[in-house]
């Protein structure tokens, strides 16, 4: 397998070569400070680091390691200021953070790089496919799937009748993506995660049986969304559920029939939201949040953690509690919710003092 090529070095060195503190700094638009021809071939937490490995400071509460960890390189920012001497070698960037995430991405390139089709597979001869992709072994591909370029599809994976997948997408293993669904370029899709299953559409008959409405509709993932493992997202009964650009959803969420998601919202574990739900624009929503069907929630809406939502929400609002109410005063009642053993202690004495 041929190893892809980041400006100035050849990243397979990640994999299973050293490379110096010079060729770091190039690639990072940093400079050196020390030995620039210091090796490094594995990555570390600076307080773990260990001869041979990468680090770096971005949090000033871990600036006393710099002093005592082994590591042989760390990549700080260019206002770190020295208060002893180190025998490790400096790298100086903008923003220590995101230079290490761009070196952990360029890691994670390499590692999923991988190409070809393994045996046993089934690819239906009308599948059409681009260049440089990966099936696993035991993967199923159905008839009328067209799979774009540089689409990486790990071992175990299900795609059902007429799926449309973009060029860059990964399918993690025992992914499943149900019939007709579209996945668009550089989505995400983790272990586990159900993309298109029925959504909960019954209708009660005379007798109280419920009887199963068709969902005939599918699942659109737009550009750029992350689906997390374990989380499930409904086909519509008709149309589409619609999870727009950029979109980020953490483990084990339900997404219901019909809901749409708006561009760069981002979805906490455990959350769930119930049918033809329409939610804004760069939301903030917290971990096992429920939301009730058919409601607006706005942009830019911040709900916290286990809130209960069953009305529309306003552009801008913060909100918390169940049912949920505006952040500000739920904070406010919270410490008369803390205090009302006291609080009913002196009503009853009030009253008894007053017999």
């Amino acid at each position: 397998m041929p190893s892809k090529s980041f400006g100035l070095v050849n990243f397979h060195i990640f994999v299973s070569m050293k490379f110096t503190a010079k060729q770091i700094a190039e690639i990072l638009e940093g400079t050196v400070e020390g030995n620039s021809e210091a090796q490094v071939s594995k990555l570390a937490k600076i307080e773990e680091g260990a001869t041979g490995s990468l680090t770096f400071l971005a949090n000033p509460k871990y600036k006393q390691y710099v002093y005592t960890t082994q590591a042989t390189i760390i990549i700080v920012d260019n206002d770190f200021v020295l208060e002893n001497e180190i025998t490790t070698t400096l790298i100086r960037v903008e923003d220590a953070r995101n230079a290490f995430s761009k070196l952990l991405e360029y890691y994670n390139m390499i590692k999923l790089n991988k190409t070809g089709i393994e045996q046993p597979s089934f690819i239906d001869t009308s599948v059409t496919y681009g260049e440089n992709i990966y099936v696993g072994a035991f993967t199923y591909i159905a008839n009328g799937v067209k799979i774009g370029d540089n689409v990486k599809i790990f071992p175990n994976v299900y795609i059902g009748e007429n799926v449309s997948i973009g060029d860059h997408v990964v399918l993690f293993a025992g992914a499943k993506i149900y019939s007709d669904c579209v996945i668009g370029n550089r989505c995400v899709v983790h272990s586990g995660a159900t993309i298109g299953a029925d959504g909960f559409g019954f209708a009660p008959n005379e007798k109280g049986e419920y009887k199963k409405v068709p969902q005939i509709g599918n699942v659109i993932l737009e550009e750029d969304v992350d689906v997390g493992a374990g989380t499930t997202i409904d086909r519509a009964t008709l149309g589409s559920t619609i999870i727009r650009k950029g979109v980020k959803l953490d483990n084990q969420i339900q997404i219901a029939h019909n809901v749409e998601i708006g561009e760069h919202t981002a979805i906490a574990a455990q959350a769930g939201v119930a049918g033809s739900t329409k939610i804004g624009k760069h939301c903030l929503i917290g971990g096992q949040v429920g939301l009730a069907g058919h409601l607006i929630i706005g942009d830019h809406v911040k709900i916290q953690a286990q809130s209960g939502i069953g009305r529309n929400i306003k552009d801008g609002s913060v909100i918390q509690g169940s049912p949920a109410f505006g952040y500000t005063d739920w904070n406010k009642s919270y410490v008369h919710f803390r205090n009302l053993p006291k609080i009913v202690d002196r009503i009853n004495a009030l009253e008894k003092n007053n017999k």
